[in-house]
C-alpha cells in the first residue's frame, strides 16, 4: 500500500466531503476473499460492519459486480448497499432479449458453468489439469465468438456475454449520474475492473481514486493502472477504515 501520508492525500477529498462521494466496489476479491467455488464465498463480518458504517457517512455506497444482481447483494448482505450485477449488464434492457439464445449455448456446449442468466461463467480454478481446462474453454470461447456472442477472460474463469455495450465503465458512470457524487473511489481486483477504472476516469469528477486489489492471478495492467494497490480484501479492509 501506499505511505500513510500518500495514502492519506489520496483519500483526503472523499473523507473531506462525504455526502458528495461516491464508493464503488467490485465484490468477489474485493469484498469477499476468492475461493474455489462461488458458492463457497463470503464477506466477512469486518467488512460488512464497515460497509454500513460507510453507508450512513457517504452519499452513495455500491457494488459493481460480476454475479447476478440478486446474488450478489445476497452476498454482500448490507440492506444499505445496492449492487449492480453481471457486469453492469443489468442496466441495458436489451440485455433480457438474450437470455434464450445463451441458454442454447449453455445447453449445446453441455460444461458445468455459472449460468447467471445474462452471461455464463465457466470456471477452471478446481482443474485437475488447468492446461487442458484452458484448451477447452478456449475452443468454448471461440464457438462463442463465431456465434456473435462476447468471450472474456478473467480470474480462472471464461465469461460469455452478449454483444453489447454494457461493461463495469458504463455501470460507474450511470451509478454516479443518478447520485450526482463529484467525487468517488473504485476497487477492483480482475480484469473487467479496467472498464469501471477507465469510467470512473473519463466522468469528469473532481477527484477519482482507482484502488487495485492486486493478486497473482490479476492482470498486470490493473495494477498498472491504479492509485493505491493493495495485496488482499483484508488489507483493503484497512483501506476503508480510513474513509
Amino acid at each position: 500500500m501506499a505511505t500513510d501520508g500518500s495514502l492519506g492525500a489520496l483519500l483526503a477529498p472523499l473523507v473531506e466531503a462525504p455526502k458528495r462521494s461516491a464508493i464503488l466496489l467490485d465484490v468477489d476479491g474485493v469484498l469477499a476473499p476468492i475461493v474455489a467455488r462461488p458458492e463457497l464465498s463470503e464477506v466477512p463480518e469486518a467488512t460488512k460492519a464497515e460497509l454500513r458504517r460507510l453507508a450512513d457517512r457517504y452519499l452513495l455506497v455500491a457494488g459493481v459486480s460480476g454475479r447476478a444482481g440478486a446474488d450478489a447483494r445476497r452476498l454482500v448482505g448490507v440492506e444499505a448497499i445496492d449492487v449492480i450485477g453481471n457486469h453492469g449488464l443489468e442496466l441495458d434492457p436489451a440485455a433480457a432479449s438474450f437470455r434464450d439464445r445463451l441458454a442454447r449455448f449453455r445447453d449445446a456446449v453441455g460444461l458445468p458453468v455459472e449460468d447467471k442468466g445474462l452471461s455464463l461463467t465457466y470456471h477452471y480454478r478446481e482443474a485437475e489439469d488447468e492446461n487442458s481446462a484452458v484448451a477447452g474453454l478456449e475452443r468454448v470461447a471461440a464457438r462463442a465468438e463465431a456465434e456473435g456472442l462476447v468471450a472474456r477472460w478473467g480470474r480462472k474463469v471464461l465469461e460469455i456475454r452478449p454483444p453489447l455495450e454494457a461493461d463495469k465503465g458504463r455501470a460507474v458512470r450511470a451509478l454516479l449520474a443518478r447520485s450526482g457524487a463529484t467525487r468517488a473511489l473504485y476497487a477492483g481486483d480482475d480484469t473487467t475492473d479496467l472498464d469501471a477504472f477507465e469510467g470512473l476516469a473519463s466522468a469528469g469528477l473532481e477527484a477519482a481514486v482507482r484502488v487495485a486489489v492486486a493478486s497473482s492471478e490479476g492482470p498486470d495492467e490493473l495494477r498498472a493502472a491504479a492509485d493505491l494497490v493493495v495485496e488482499s480484501p483484508e488489507a483493503f479492509v484497512d483501506l476503508l477504515r480510513r474513509l
